[in-house]
């Protein structure tokens, strides 16, 4: 490196550490850990009170309400696939046989 460069890196880290103690930079290391370890401790209890939160935002389906989005998806893709089979009638006929028992 050339020492022209050396010489600004070393007055530019000079210049940062100037205005920053060691006490300072102990106290924000410090209450980092702190903070860390308190989300450690805290963490089934946080992912607790999140879960709540979804589930007061977007409540879960009812059973039968389940059931239901279920065996309209299950119809939809039936429908898709007679659709893209329509060409082919034997797969299309055991395709309506299987619909029907749907």
């Amino acid at each position: 490196m050339h020492p022209y460069i050396m010489s600004t890196i070393i007055a530019a880290v000079q210049a940062v550490t100037l205005h920053i103690s060691f006490v300072a930079v102990a106290q924000f290391l410090m209450g980092l850990a702190l903070a860390a370890a308190l989300l450690v401790l805290f963490r089934p209890l946080l992912r607790g009170i999140a879960r709540a939160l979804l589930l007061v935002v977007r409540p879960k389906l009812s059973k039968e309400a389940r059931l239901q989005k279920s065996q309209m998806r299950d119809t939809m893709m039936l429908k898709r696939m007679l659709n893209a089979m329509d060409g082919c009638p034997s797969h299309a006929a055991e395709l309506r046989a299987l619909a029907a028992r749907a």
